[in-house]
């Protein structure tokens, strides 16, 4: 999932207008971006216009007792993750940096496939 920030924001400071993010996660509906300053923080949808609306197929998706969405890789939908990762802790900054990895090579094979065909 990619999305652009609609509009610029005195709110959201750490999003820049014109920006394409990516989209690592759903939570409670609100979207997991890692914005300009390099932090999985989440945002309401509401901020951004759709660029790919594309869900990537091997994530865990959960539907909330109010009907609300989670969706996440595998690695990143642990209990307590995030808390890891603003803790600093290695393991899950590790896990975060391979996560990222793997997105970024998924969606270049994407495309090039894209290209090829």
């Amino acid at each position: 999932m990619k999305v652009t920030l609609r509009t610029k924001s005195k709110r959201y400071t750490d999003l820049t207008f014109g920006n394409t993010y990516r989209v690592i996660g759903i939570e409670a509906g609100d979207y997991r971006v890692m914005n300009d300053d390099g932090r999985p923080y989440l945002y309401p949808p509401t901020l951004f216009h759709l660029v790919d609306e594309r869900v990537p197929a091997d994530w865990v998706t959960e539907t909330g007792d109010d009907g609300e969405t989670y969706a996440y890789p595998t690695e990143l939908s642990g209990a307590g993750f995030f808390e890891d990762v603003f803790d600093y802790k290695k393991a899950a900054l590790a896990t975060l940096e391979l996560s990222l990895r793997r997105q970024r090579e998924s969606e270049s094979a994407s495309r090039s496939r894209g290209r090829s065909a």
